[in-house]
């Protein structure tokens, strides 16, 4: 038997039903952490942009408008997705699996939406 031979046989067989337990296990994005870091910086730009139409709807009726949707959906998305995400993995917090990510996801997201909806209800008064 050569060398290349027993590698080859052993690199197969140690690392081929690792690689496929963790996609399957991994939840969005593969290993999980890049899937919920996306998430996650998803749910903080609603944040921010929730942030920016809320003190543009101050200004007067129909101000913001556009970005307080923009807010909303995409708070609403990664609420979603984080939620998903954190179904789909198995482990616990520190795994690698992206649970922190996702769980940071679901609370800027839930900010952002909300942050979205005050500027839309804001925005709709009139003076």
């Amino acid at each position: 038997m050569s060398i290349r031979h027993l590698l080859a046989t052993t690199v197969v067989g140690e690392f081929a039903p690792a690689a496929h337990t963790s996609l399957a296990a991994g939840g969005i994005g593969g290993s999980g952490r890049a899937g919920a870091t996306v998430i996650a910086l998803l749910g903080l730009a609603s944040v921010i942009v929730g942030g920016l139409a809320l003190s543009r709807s101050r200004r007067g009726p129909g101000e913001g408008r556009v970005q307080a949707l923009v807010a909303v959906a995409a708070g609403l998305v990664s609420l979603v997705l984080s939620v998903w995400h954190l179904a789909l993995t198995t482990e616990g917090l520190g795994s690698g699996q992206g649970r922190a990510g996702a769980v940071a996801g679901v609370a800027f997201g839930l900010i952002g939406a909300v942050l979205g909806g005050l500027a839309l209800a804001r925005s709709r008064r009139t003076a």
